[in-house]
């Protein structure tokens, strides 16, 4: 498969269901569980209020190779909207085709588009080398001075119910 039989364009919303079959494949290639349905996807995309945006790598016959989920976020250390990307999966089979660099340049120009962002960030498993490996030639570089963190669960929920 050559990059040139490729197309990289925005997700819509009859694409809800190929771009969770994609997402899935993502995680379960990082061992992950995934949680999202179709409708899941379709909410969080195209749905009233939506708080994802994606991208989808195809080939000519329209097999999603490629995909880029992302969100923008505010900044106000640099002043400016940030692209976050929350997911970058590339088929095996399409591997070897620059094809995340492609999805990523492509996110940039959507990022500057839609909202004049400045920057992108992501997060890479400690444990994946390959994916660290292929950012940092891209010129990312690891932020030492924060530490991702989440609250979920009954946590999460324990704090819904302060006063």
């Amino acid at each position: 498969m050559k990059s040139h039989e490729i197309t990289i364009r925005p997700a819509v919303a009859a694409d809800a269901a190929g771009l969770n079959r994609a997402l899935a494949q993502l995680s379960a290639d990082m061992g992950d569980e995934h949680g999202a349905s179709d409708a899941d996807i379709a909410r969080f995309c195209f749905g009233p209020a939506p708080v994802m945006h994606a991208l989808l790598a195809e080939t000519a016959d329209r097999a999603i190779v490629g995909v880029a989920a992302y969100s923008p976020f505010v900044s106000t250390v640099y002043g400016s909207v940030g692209v976050y990307i929350s997911d970058l999966w590339v088929a095996d089979e399409a591997r070897g085709n620059r094809l995340g660099l492609a999805l990523l340049a492509a996110v940039r120009a959507a990022g500057l588009e839609v909202w004049n962002a400045s920057f992108l960030r992501l997060n890479v498993y400690h444990d994946n080398p390959r994916a660290l490996a292929f950012y940092e030639r891209l010129g990312f570089v690891p932020t030492t001075e924060t530490q991702y963190m989440t609250l979920v669960g009954t946590a999460y929920d324990a704090l819904g119910a302060q006063p």
